[in-house]
C-alpha cells in the first residue's frame, strides 16, 4: 500500500453499554489494535479503557459527541471499555477491530 493510505475497518465484535450520569464497563468482544466508539444518545459521552473491570470513566476523559464516532487505539492490554454520560442514559457501542474509516 502506498504512503498515506487506508485500509478499510474490519470489525471482530461490538458490545453495547448501557450509560448513565454513573460510570459503567463492559468488556470488549473480539480483537484487534482499535476500538470505535459510537455515542448513539443525545449527551455528551466520556470513555476510559483499561485491562480489568474496574475500569472508571470520568469527565475527565476521552469526550464522545452526541450522536458521533470516534476511533482510538487500544493495545492488545486493553480489555475493558468504561463510559458515563454528561445526563440522561443510553447506549455507547464499543466495536473491536483493525483498519481505519472515512
Amino acid at each position: 500500500m502506498a504512503i498515506g493510505s487506508t485500509q478499510p475497518f474490519r470489525p471482530a465484535g461490538t458490545v453495547s453499554l448501557a450509560s448513565g450520569t454513573s460510570s459503567a464497563s463492559i468488556a470488549l468482544a473480539g480483537g484487534g489494535e482499535t476500538v470505535v466508539v459510537t455515542n448513539t444518545t443525545a449527551a455528551l459521552a466520556f470513555v476510559r479503557f483499561g485491562a480489568d473491570p474496574s475500569v472508571a470513566a470520568t469527565s475527565a476523559d476521552m469526550p464522545v459527541l452526541p450522536g458521533a464516532r470516534v476511533m482510538l487505539a487500544a493495545n492488545p492490554l486493553i480489555t475493558y471499555a468504561a463510559s458515563i454520560l454528561a445526563s440522561g442514559s443510553g447506549g455507547v457501542l464499543f466495536t473491536r477491530g483493525d483498519g481505519s474509516y472515512i
